[in-house]
């Protein structure tokens, strides 16, 4: 069979518990951003994870200054997608449900893929997968 033939199936989860997750793996994140906008990873860089009045807030920071930040409005996302894009990249498209088709609102490029039998992690920012 060709891989042309082949379908590739996307691994596919509620937005609360990828949000769980994402926020104990910020050093593994590469890039995140909106079908507008794109925030990449840098080695003087961090991410920064908050919630302001419902919004969640994904902000990269050098030291104490903003340098990027995205606003994500967490009743919008109807689920979150991950597939895999490259040799360590992993994509997760947070994705709404419209009237005529499925949108991907934001999205995050990390270096490796969820793995649902991971043991829960507290949130820190010394953490390294």
């Amino acid at each position: 069979m060709s891989t042309r033939n082949q379908v590739r199936v996307a691994n596919v989860m509620p937005f609360d518990k990828f949000w769980s997750w994402l926020q104990t793996h910020p050093n593994c994140i590469l890039n995140a951003g909106t079908p507008e906008a794109v925030l990449y990873d840098a080695e003087d860089l961090h991410w920064h994870f908050g919630t302001e009045e419902g919004t969640l807030l994904v902000q990269v920071m050098r030291g104490k200054m903003l340098v990027g930040e995205i606003l994500i409005d967490p009743q919008s996302i109807t689920y979150v997608q991950s597939e895999k894009r490259g040799e360590e990249e992993y994509v997760f498209d947070c994705v709404a449900e419209t009237d005529t088709e499925p949108m991907v609102t934001y999205y995050f490029t990390l270096s490796h893929d969820f793995d649902a039998q991971e043991a829960p992690q507290k949130k820190g920012r010394l953490l390294v997968h």
